[in-house]
């Protein structure tokens, strides 16, 4: 009962400041929050929409099998914002660009235009889905100790809550929702790894310094350079992660690009690229904190890293509050990611798609039009239930940023131009012959490879459309 009275009290919150802070909406509002957001609301709101709830369960849980290697991923994160905040936020806010897609059309041409935000939506539909697939799963067991709540209701009314504080004013009402969801989230992380160390009879200190030295608190990984974990892997994919799935992705910039000039946007997104590494650090500090717990406590450590912290909480083993902490925790990663997703989606469909910018009535329709997208990918998740196929789907998502990756460098660093017919068959026959690659490779030599396959798409799409525009530099494609 205090979980479905915690959900009900944040949703509360969240529509009544939604309400306030939108008085005013119209598409203006919706899609740039009239240009006046201050830069540390977006900065510190950014880490909350970068934090999905299946971070929030999952991070914590790869200690078990990778140590705290991530953190070199979050290293190359740093530099990857560094980037994105001085080569491509100035490149947005010198063509005032609400989509930043509306770049590929000032530069490669309409078709190169139209299959990027194409290639966007697709990739946002299928991951924001899966993430909220994932926490809808856990609400659903959370509240199934009171109540036998169908998993269709729980989706229809988490995502009918998103569409009703966001449906007014957008991304203006999202920067003061997603402030005060990450102050939520990053609350419940710090009131959790509290209740742990108290379990463990050690205060703060005591604990950070257990951690410290547990064998798991390993960050470096030079020697084995086939591993996942190798530290140029990492490092370098982490650069590259972030300036695709961040500064390519409409949905991470459109906040960042409400702010009133370049120089803010550019300290927001500077500010939290640091602040992310802390905060990953206190997650994966939690999970070995909780593998410390489960051999207190004489349990058996879950087969997979993502039950670590939903197990044990789940059971009851620390407490109601812990319980109530989890859930909020849980919500606001939820909300701020599918939140920002569906007002993403809804802005490209719009401009990139319809060419609507101006169009109220076309706004509020696609928008709910998303809802209902939403809706029926999170429900073929849930039909479907098999992880190998949540696997397949996160690779086949983190695939179709690779041709963004080509088309963005491609224009942003040639003068050449590609011949327009063929920008869609390059940009499809990329991610398809990286999975041939990587299935074949795995097949006969036993390496699979990682993110570092994203750098490679890119570069498959770049020589791509290199080879289309010499085609066309004597003749008409």
């Amino acid at each position: 009962m205090l979980v479905l009275i915690t959900v009900i009290l944040y949703f509360g919150v969240l529509l009544l400041l939604s309400q306030v802070v939108g008085r005013r909406g119209g598409n203006a509002a919706f899609f740039t929050g009239n240009r006046q957001s201050p830069w540390p609301l977006v900065a510190f709101g950014m880490i909350g929409a970068s934090i999905s709830g299946v971070t929030f369960i999952g991070v914590p849980g790869w200690v078990m099998s990778t140590d705290m290697t991530y953190l070199q991923m979050c290293l190359g994160f740093v530099v990857g914002y560094i980037i994105v905040a001085f080569v491509l936020l100035p490149l947005y806010y010198k063509y005032r660009l609400i989509s930043i897609y509306t770049y590929l059309a000032h530069r490669l041409g309409s078709v190169s235009y139209k299959t990027g935000s194409s290639f966007f939506i697709i990739s946002k539909l299928l991951g924001a889905a899966a993430k909220f697939y994932v926490v809808c799963r856990i609400l659903q067991m959370c509240l199934a100790d009171y109540f036998s709540v169908p998993y269709v209701v729980i989706v229809l009314c988490a995502l009918i809550m998103i569409w009703l504080y966001t449906r007014r004013s957008g991304i203006k009402s999202l920067v003061w929702t997603d402030f005060l969801q990450t102050l939520c989230l990053l609350l419940a992380l710090v009131l959790m790894l509290l209740k742990v160390a108290d379990m463990l009879h050690m205060n703060f200190v005591e604990a950070m310094t257990a951690v410290w030295n547990d064998t798991h608190s390993r960050i470096f990984e030079f020697s084995d350079f086939a591993s996942k974990q190798n530290f140029w892997k990492q490092f370098l994919s982490g650069i590259f992660i972030v300036i695709v799935m961040t500064g390519l992705d409409q949905d991470m910039m459109q906040k960042n690009l409400t702010c009133k000039d370049l120089r803010s946007a550019q300290k927001d997104m500077c500010s939290y690229g640091v602040l992310f590494v802390p905060v990953n650090f206190l997650f994966l500090a939690l999970g070995i904190l909780l593998m410390m717990l489960y051999q207190q406590q004489g349990m058996t450590l879950p087969e997979r890293g993502d039950d670590l912290l939903s197990g044990i909480i789940l059971k009851g083993t620390m407490g109601t509050a812990c319980l109530i902490f989890f859930t909020i925790g849980v919500i606001a990663s939820a909300f701020s990611s599918a939140d920002s997703a569906m007002t993403a989606l809804t802005t490209s469909f719009c401009i990139d798609i319809l060419g609507k910018e101006k169009d109220e009535k076309t706004r509020k329709r696609v928008h709910l039009c998303m809802l209902i997208a939403l809706v029926i990918v999170t429900l073929a998740f849930n039909a479907i239930g098999s992880g190998s196929v949540m696997d397949l789907i996160y690779t086949l998502v983190s695939y179709t940023y690779g041709p963004l990756l080509g088309l963005f460098v491609f224009g942003m660093f040639t003068k050449k131009q590609p011949c327009e017919r063929a920008v869609p068959y390059i940009a499809i026959a990329s991610p398809v012959i990286c999975y041939i690659i990587d299935t074949l490779v795995w097949h006969y030599t036993g390496y699979k490879f990682g993110y570092e396959m994203l750098m490679f798409n890119g570069l498959l799409t770049f020589i791509g459309l290199h080879i289309a525009s010499v085609s066309v530099v004597h003749r008409t494609c």
